[in-house]
């Protein structure tokens, strides 16, 4: 029986995800993981805690926030 997919569920729970992270990650462990889920929704897991809550958003949603990310939106300094 195939296990529903939820917001904060353990991200190793979700099955068949295949986790990818961003060529641009420094290795350092300071990245987050993504997981296009079956039906097309979108996992997002913190790489230092693969085993941590998984968040889940629609493709729409994931859209938006690169959207915004792409211009500008979200960009600010220390």
């Amino acid at each position: 029986m195939v296990q529903p997919v939820h917001n904060g569920m353990n991200a190793n729970a979700i099955q068949n995800a295949v986790w990818r992270k961003s060529s641009h990650s420094g290795g350092n462990g300071n990245c987050v993981e993504i997981a296009v889920l079956d039906g097309g929704d979108v996992a997002v897991r913190n790489s230092r805690f693969p085993e941590g809550p998984a968040l889940i958003y629609t493709k729409d949603e994931i859209a938006a926030f690169l959207a915004g990310a792409k211009g500008g939106e979200f960009d600010f300094t220390v």
